[in-house]
């Protein structure tokens, strides 16, 4: 038995599954992000320390199986996140998540360009080295390294501080072609080398599960931990996209389009960015906006019971919205460009809009964003002939149908749309000799549950209502500087 965590913003998920890489038991804990001054987001890594033993069990029990019959473990988990650590490995203090924009000035004296050429990044204080660059100037003396989520945790279970390429890749200290550090971005950034993980590939074993690691997860000392990846990744290996072809769209907390090609591409628009990925492909990905999190926002603002609710309230409502515009940018633009200023509104407004309208509006604006993306992704040569929808909000048949429609792409939706985990698991079946690649991985659990085929009579509508979204987003540019900021304590990935 094969055991697959995800280390997401809002929870901590576990899947058991067979040798065979089928399912046999889920669950999950939930916790939350803090954000103690605008600007600032983080979560206490003992959160998920302590979810992972319960969440095991939970899992275990929901499949039958005991904790001695698990032969392996992998961990995915949050990008863009910082742990900064001591000598012993033990967290220093809290993680600065992927929302975080307090190293904003960190940034500033970074030419864009080295970034974007070397790494394929766009320069931004979301990514690792301007969180450590802004942890070093504040001169803890407890800091002595730095990890992301999932590397944190595999070196809290196995002893070994190492992350694996795709991860590193979102650093922006990172060679693509180099497949390492860059000594040049190390030097631009003030990091040591030796500041960071070692880095190795996702399926490869980073170590055995030690006595604490055992403790934490109440698994069996001994068993290989795999190195794991970023949930970007593992969404989308756990869908089964090993090869390029469809446009990966992941609708969780934030959402993150992206596709697959065999070679570095990179964007001299800076929209999308690229990174290594698992097996040795590329993913060509724009890292997302608060999707998910917006639907979150808008369910409690309207008093809705559920996300089906919101559903059948932007079912009454045509294409269009009937004139009423979302702009996606509640924490920030993402797309059409990267405006961390940027801020989101609906525009458009008349006495003959409610409820209904909003609903609509805000599900065709995230979907103008990831339009954004799927044009600029064709526009690079890159292969987008469907469009593979995951995550918790793949679950909403209108919001996928929108897209197919949007787009005049068809849509396919997997069994399991929540494939991160069942990612995690592919590595660890590969880290323990189970299957020999992730392409074998692949095949057993690819799987397509639903098809959504594009309206080509509705297209006129929709291109129309995305071409007044642009607009608008270019007229409210000026606006942006500077940024607004929400209350200190609020929320912005759940509308708390």
């Amino acid at each position: 038995m094969i055991v697959g965590i995800d280390v997401g913003t809002q929870s901590l998920k576990a899947v058991v599954t067979d040798a065979a890489l089928k399912p046999r038991g889920r669950a999950a804990e939930a916790y939350k992000p803090s954000f103690p001054q605008p600007g600032w987001a983080e979560q206490d890594p003992g959160l998920w320390e302590r979810a992972l033993g319960p969440t095991i069990a939970q899992a275990l029990a929901a499949a039958g199986i005991e904790a001695r019959q698990v032969e392996a473990l992998a961990l995915c988990g949050q990008l863009d996140g910082c742990v900064p650590v001591d000598d012993k490995g033990e967290a220093a203090g809290p993680c600065l998540i992927w929302i975080d924009r307090r190293a904003e000035a960190e940034t500033a004296s970074i030419p864009a360009e080295a970034v974007r050429r070397v790494g394929g990044l766009v320069l931004d204080a979301s990514h690792m080295a301007a969180k450590i660059r802004w942890l070093k100037r504040q001169k803890h003396p407890a800091i002595r390294r730095f990890h992301q989520p999932v590397s944190y945790l595999v070196e809290r279970l196995t002893g070994q501080a190492v992350m694996d390429h795709a991860l590193a890749s979102t650093s922006m200290v990172y060679s693509l072609n180099d497949r390492r550090y860059d000594k040049g971005l190390l030097d631009l950034f003030e990091i040591e080398e030796r500041e960071l993980p070692a880095l190795a590939d996702a399926g490869s074993a980073a170590g055995r599960l030690t006595a604490r690691g055992a403790a934490m997860t109440g698994l069996p000392t001994g068993i290989p931990v795999a190195v794991g990846t970023g949930d970007d990744f593992s969404t989308a290996l756990g869908a089964g996209l090993v090869d390029p072809g469809p446009v990966l769209v992941a609708l969780g907390t934030g959402e993150v389009v992206g596709a697959l090609h065999a070679t570095p591409a990179i964007d001299q628009e800076s929209l999308v960015e690229t990174h290594a990925y698992p097996g040795g492909a590329y993913l060509i990905e724009n890292p997302g906006w608060l999707c998910g999190g917006a639907l979150v926002w808008l369910k409690e603002l309207l008093g809705l019971e559920s996300f089906a609710a919101l559903d059948r309230l932007a079912e009454q409502v045509p294409p269009g919205a009937d004139g009423l515009l979302f702009l996606p940018a509640l924490t920030g633009a993402m797309a059409p460009e990267w405006i961390p200023a940027a801020r989101g509104c609906f525009y458009g407004l008349t006495p003959a809009h409610g409820r209904a309208h909003w609903a609509r509006a805000l599900l065709e604006g995230c979907a103008f964003a990831m339009r954004d993306v799927t044009d600029r992704l064709a526009q690079m040569g890159l292969a987008t002939d469907s469009i593979l929808l995951l995550g918790g909000g793949a679950k909403s048949r209108i919001w996928g149908q929108i897209r197919a429609d949007l787009t005049g792409l068809p849509v396919r939706v997997p069994a399991a749309t929540d494939s991160s985990p069942m990612g995690a698991a592919m590595l660890a079946a590969v880290a323990a000799g189970r299957v020999a690649d992730l392409r074998e991985a692949a095949a057993l659990v690819r799987g397509t549950s639903q098809e959504l085929s594009p309206a080509p009579a509705l297209k006129p509508a929709y291109d129309e209502a995305y071409q007044r979204y642009r607009r608008l987003f270019a007229a409210l540019k000026p606006l942006y500087q500077p940024a607004p900021q929400g209350p200190a304590g609020a929320d912005p990935s759940s509308g708390a």
